[in-house]
């Protein structure tokens, strides 16, 4: 199974489980700019552990999902991740956190067209500040750069008021 295969078919379950999920990272970044390699994707969630259960029970068949794993993160706020069996493919689901700007952030998600479907992603914007963030942290050359190259491509469509 390729990657995107993989990573349509987690973004399929949670929908149908009805858990609000927002893509971003490197895997984000990439819709917005030149693409770059990436081993996972961080998704950032909206549960209850109603639908969190059923989305864990779902993925069984083809992924390592941990049940405890899953639901100490959402108290925690915190995040685990799953792992596709036959590829190795790893999903970073984060939950999201109560903090003003992560729930603004999340209300900003945009829809894009990801392989024929309708998907939530990080505005490009929060992607630029979260991208700087990291670079900051980390003090990432990498990060950095997604940055940049997020800024050049979506050039004018970008709300610079906002940044």
């Amino acid at each position: 199974m390729m990657q995107e295969e993989v990573f349509t078919r987690v973004f399929d379950i949670l929908e149908k489980n009805g858990i609000e999920y927002m893509i971003t990272g490197s895997f984000a970044s990439n819709m917005y700019s030149m693409p770059r390699s990436t081993l996972d994707a961080d998704v950032i969630i909206n549960a209850t552990i109603q639908n969190l259960e059923k989305f864990i029970k779902d993925l069984q068949e083809d992924f390592y999902a941990d049940i405890n794993m899953a639901l100490d993160a959402l108290k925690r706020r915190s995040m685990f991740n799953i792992i596709h069996f036959q590829s190795g493919f790893k999903v970073d689901l984060i939950f999201l956190k109560a903090e003003p700007f992560d729930g603004e952030e999340f209300k900003r998600k945009k829809s894009v067209q990801y392989l024929g479907k309708e998907r939530w992603f990080i505005s490009p914007e929060d992607c630029i500040l979260s991208k700087l963030e990291w670079s900051k942290r980390s003090d990432s050359e990498r990060q950095f750069g997604d940055a940049v190259n997020i800024a050049k491509i979506q050039g004018s469509k970008l709300d610079l008021h906002y940044l």
